[in-house]
């Protein structure tokens, strides 16, 4: 059995090069179309009804694959929330 000694500096170099590599080889991908819920978590809104008239005034983008079954577009999500971002003055 060899036993390898590393000073803590380099074992945290190390474990952070490690990390990295990680990343890089598995990106994280997000779904594009989210459920009511997750939509109203990104908008930071509570009401069904809120989300239902963003939908009715083609605020958002929305699918809807089966009757009861309503999915949002991420992306049309965050350009809802840039359209509507203010400036401070």
């Amino acid at each position: 059995m060899q036993v390898i000694c590393l000073e803590s500096e380099a074992l945290y170099q190390l474990v952070d090069k490690v990390v990295e590599r990680i990343k890089e080889k598995k990106e994280v991908v997000q779904d594009k179309w989210l459920s009511p819920k997750e939509a109203m978590d990104i908008l930071r809104i509570t009401s069904k009804t809120t989300l239902q008239n963003l939908r009715d005034k083609d605020e958002i983008r929305f699918s809807q694959p089966t009757a009861k079954k309503v999915l949002y577009d991420r992306d049309s999500l965050y350009d809802y929330l840039e359209r509507n971002a203010q400036n401070a003055s």
